[in-house]
């Protein structure tokens, strides 16, 4: 009731503005060029998975299809939010409607939780591959694959719809300034002309459900995927098995860690400048080194690229 009163005491807000990393000339300028170059190397090097991927048929299995999907996300992810915050840098009007800003939390949301349920999908591959080889094929076939992935996006669509509305049902009334580079949740709902209590017990329990829970089966994965590993009496054996998840370890570990500090704590313990760090981090950083560290230590992806690079010279 008293919400309510408030609510309609209080004009709501028709958009927002988002203050981004820095208003110094010299400091945006420096900022638009580094940002543009990340984004930019990011589309490159995810896009250049996907397409060797798509080009090498050694490349279609199980695992470079989840590893195919998860640099189309990427490249979405970014795409999601460095477009609009490069065009703050370059401008100095920083506003974004409040449709807009409701379209870009809920695709981010959908994004990041997809991805979220993605690594979860991506570990059970590789349980399956190690622990159960010779039975591989026949549990994860390209019938699974394209259910795994399918399951992973609902999950996305459905959680990030409950997050959307819990947050922008809440009356927006004034001041509509968001100290941060996009419309995050915790950066929101810092605006909102109500108790946000609620938000609080809603997002724990969805962060338990959506990152606790898949980020519980990656690590009960790895520890029997380690297990067998350390029964393989081949010195070489035991390399070529933990290469195949020592990339996986290293995402998962670049993503979940900040994510779970953003949405797992009340938002009265937050700090702008931290999270707008650690969003940058989980968001573009992570999405941009991802393609550098499974090609790095992936032979067949390199294997792939010098075969088309070898090819091309060819038909020149």
């Amino acid at each position: 009731m008293v919400q309510e009163v408030i609510w309609r005491n209080h004009s709501s807000v028709s958009e927002f503005i988002l203050l981004g990393f820095s208003n110094e000339p010299q400091s945006r300028l420096l900022l638009f060029t580094f940002f543009l170059l990340l984004y930019l190397s990011t589309l490159l090097g995810n896009g250049l998975i996907i397409t060797l991927i798509y080009l090498d048929s050694r490349l279609h299995t199980p695992m470079y299809f989840f590893l195919s999907v998860l640099s189309l996300l990427d490249m979405s992810y970014v795409t999601t939010t460095v477009p609009q915050m490069l065009a703050h840098l370059d401008h100095p009007k920083k506003t974004i409607s409040y449709i807009g800003c409701v379209a870009q939390m809920y695709i981010f949301l959908v994004l990041g939780i997809t991805e979220c349920i993605l690594y979860a999908a991506m570990a059970y591959d590789r349980y399956v591959a190690i622990c159960h080889p010779l039975r591989y094929t026949l549990i994860i076939n390209r019938l699974t694959c394209v259910a795994m992935a399918a399951t992973c996006w609902t999950i996305g669509l459905l959680g990030a719809l409950v997050y959307t509305v819990f947050t922008m049902h809440l009356p927006y009334c004034g001041p509509n300034e968001i100290n941060h580079f996009f419309c995050e949740v915790p950066a929101v709902l810092k605006l909102a002309c109500a108790d946000t209590s609620l938000n609080d017990r809603v997002d724990f329990f969805l962060g338990f459900i959506l990152l606790l829970v898949p980020l519980s089966l990656i690590l009960a994965s790895y520890t029997r995927i380690f297990a067998a590993i350390l029964r393989i009496h081949s010195t070489q054996g035991r390399l070529k098995s933990f290469s195949t998840c020592a990339s996986h370890i290293t995402v998962v570990i670049m993503f979940y860690g900040p994510a779970m500090i953003m949405y797992m704590r009340p938002g009265s313990e937050s700090s702008p400048e931290h999270d707008k760090k650690l969003a940058l981090f989980y968001n573009v950083v992570s999405a941009f080194l991802n393609p550098i560290i499974y090609s790095l230590r992936n032979k067949d992806v390199k294997g792939a690229f010098l075969k088309v690079i070898i090819k091309k010279d060819a038909l020149q």
